[in-house]
Order: structure tokens, then C-alpha cells, then sequence
């Protein structure tokens, strides 16, 4: 089946967690290609800096606006900042998200609350709020950026996995459910990305990860996936692809011992860090 070529060129594009990793190159790749920013994360003073750079490259506008969606009025607080400028946003990145590493019960229960929200929590509401806009103008983009690890059970990352499997799920419905507005759904699914995402796992990376792509060629994955009206897209090395699908083969419980061995932490030392991917 052939597809369209999704246009940016004049669109506004909102990106969330702009201020690093996917988030920061999603900005650069959508301004390369004429999309007027929205820029969001926590940090005013980096947003600004990421903004006056892009300015100086491309002929762009852009916007920055200061927010921790880790709250559970901020996609609605977020919303509302964009209505004041008068922005309609026709692109989203939901990427705003951290991951945290060692067992449950070890990490807090604000961090896992937080995260839950970030990671889950904002990307659904944000998507309700800016989608009926697009739905009605008959065109429109969002990319919900979930993880390999959406596809099993993820030990030492139990929340971190399950909230993507959330996203990764949410997003393949919201698809089938758009087929016919003209408004294109996709769930980005990174393997391993040169991010400082790793930082959570302290210096004791589970042998699992292999090699990282780069969040460059992660965001122009995803945007190829987008060209062809994907539902989802496993961004990274064949291999991730082939473990992502693996739990097919054998049991859940299967999956999830295997899961562990790979993801074990090494040594005693217990894990309670977070990072922002």
C-alpha cells in the first residue's frame, strides 16, 4: 500500500523532554524539515539554549515552555500555555520519561508515582487534548515514545516496562481508532539509544542492552515509520526486533525468568537511580 510523505514544513510540532537525548534530536530533525517548536521539559535555561541554536540553523519559530508533566495537572496546565500563545499543534512527541533500576521495593514511592505519570499518565492525556484539533482539520501526527521494553516484562525495571507497555498499547489502539481521520499514530519502540538514560543503571549495565544506537537515527526511524502510517516501530539493531517478538515463542513465565537473568544487577549493590531518557 502506498503512503504519503507526512508534510512538516509550517506545522507546529510540540516536543516533550526537549531538552536532551530523543527529545532534543526529535527538535533539530522537525526543524531541518520547516516544523515551527514547541519546546517543553523542565529546564527553562537548556530549552532556551537548544532554541537559539535551532533558530541560527533553520528559519523556524519556536516556542519554549517550562513544565514537570510528573504531576497530574501539568498535560492540562500544559495545554493551557499553549492556548495563550494561539499555537494549534499538528505534530506531538509524547517523550518525556525517565526509567528507574533495581528491585520495587528499593526505589521510592515517589519515584515510581512520578514516573508513572510521566511516563504513562502524560502522554495519554496530552494525546485527548491535542488530538480532537487534528482529528478535525483532517491531518495531523503523534508519536508516543515507548521501548523495546513494552514488549515483556521487564525486572529491576518493573515499572519503567510496564509504563511503556502502556504507551505501546495506547498507541496501537489510538491508531486502528484514527485510521480514517487522517491523523497518524505511532509508537516508537527504541532498543538501547546513546542517551543518559544508562546513568540509572550506575556503571553496572545489564549485558542485555548491546550495542546503542543514536538518537539521531532513532528520531529518523521513527519518522520513516510515520511515512508509511506504521502503528509501531522498533527502532536500533535487527536483534532488538527479533527479542522484542521472542516471548511468542515460549511462555510468559519463561519470558519473564529470562528477563531477569539478563536484567539482574550485578553484584549486592542495590540501584535506586533515575534519569531521564
Amino acid at each position: 500500500m502506498n503512503y504519503k510523505r507526512f508534510i512538516y514544513q509550517g506545522k507546529w510540532a510540540l516536543v516533550t523532554g526537549a531538552s536532551s537525548g530523543i527529545g532534543k534530536s526529535f527538535a533539530y530533525e522537525l526543524a531541518s524539515r520547516g516544523a515551527n517548536l514547541i519546546l517543553s521539559s523542565r529546564s527553562e535555561t537548556t530549552l532556551n539554549d537548544i532554541a537559539r541554536d535551532i533558530r541560527g540553523r533553520f528559519e523556524v519559530e519556536i516556542e519554549v515552555i517550562a513544565v514537570d508533566l510528573a504531576a497530574s495537572d501539568a498535560p492540562e496546565r500544559l495545554f493551557r500555555k499553549v492556548n495563550v500563545l494561539r499555537r494549534t499543534v499538528q505534530v506531538l512527541i509524547n517523550n518525556a520519561g525517565f526509567g528507574s533500576y533495581g528491585r520495587l521495593q528499593e526505589n521510592s514511592l515517589e519515584g515510581h508515582g512520578r514516573q508513572i505519570l510521566l511516563n504513562a499518565f502524560s502522554p495519554a492525556i496530552l494525546a485527548q487534548l491535542f488530538l480532537p484539533a487534528m482529528v478535525a482539520a483532517g491531518e495531523g501526527a503523534i508519536i508516543n515514545v515507548a521501548s523495546i521494553a513494552g514488549f515483556q516484562p521487564t525486572p529491576y525495571m518493573a515499572v519503567y516496562g510496564a509504563s511503556k507497555a502502556f504507551v505501546l498499547s495506547f498507541s496501537e489502539a489510538l491508531w486502528a481508532e484514527n485510521l480514517n481521520t487522517g491523523v497518524r499514530i505511532l509508537a516508537l519502540c527504541p532498543g538501547p539509544v546513546d542517551t543518559e538514560f544508562f546513568k540509572a543503571f550506575g556503571g553496572q549495565e545489564p549485558a542485555a542492552m548491546g550495542r546503542r544506537d543514536t538518537a539521531e537515527n532513532t528520531v529518523k526511524t521513527a519518522l520513516g515509520a510515520l511515512d508509511r502510517s506504521r502503528s509501531y516501530v522498533i527502532s536500533g539493531s535487527p536483534f532488538y526486533f527479533w527479542l522484542s517478538h521472542s516471548g511468542r515463542l515460549v511462555s510468559r513465565a519463561t519470558t519473564a525468568r529470562t528477563s531477569e537473568s539478563l536484567l539482574r544487577p550485578s553484584g549486592s549493590q542495590n540501584h535506586k537511580r533515575y534519569i531521564n531518557h
